[in-house]
């Protein structure tokens, strides 16, 4: 079972262990319909195009670290700043390092758990 986040400083660590786990289908549990993904700076992503950057980080098979800085939330809407790197070796040895500070808006599901409504990884660009 992978982690849900009842709060909105859940995400990011729930995001991450689902990452880590390398299951595309958990990970893309943690946006909501709808949602949007920047996977580059002026390239939102949604629906199959969001599954696919997710896909596209994932096939890196380098784990993600998260630090959260900052949780600001009103309601059922939270925005989150969060210092995230992919930094290690591939399976074939080439080594990657990603990093970057995410701007993140959650939103709260009827079912109350806290889904990604946009996400924008390098948040800062």
């Amino acid at each position: 079972m992978h982690p849900t986040a009842r709060t909105p400083h859940e995400v990011p660590g729930a995001f991450a262990a689902r990452f880590n786990s390398w299951d595309v289908d958990a990970v893309a549990e943690m946006y909501e319909p709808g949602a949007v993904l920047v996977p580059e700076p002026g390239a939102p992503a949604q629906g199959d195009g969001l599954r696919q950057a997710l896909l596209a980080h994932m096939s890196l098979r380098v784990p993600i670290d998260v630090r959260p800085r900052h949780v600001y939330q009103t309601e059922d809407v939270a925005l989150l700043i969060v210092d995230w790197t992919i930094s290690g070796h591939r399976p074939d040895g080439d080594h990657v390092a990603i990093s970057g500070t995410a701007t993140d808006i959650a939103r709260r599901a009827a079912d109350g758990t806290w889904r990604y409504a946009v996400d924008n990884p390098m948040g800062t660009a």
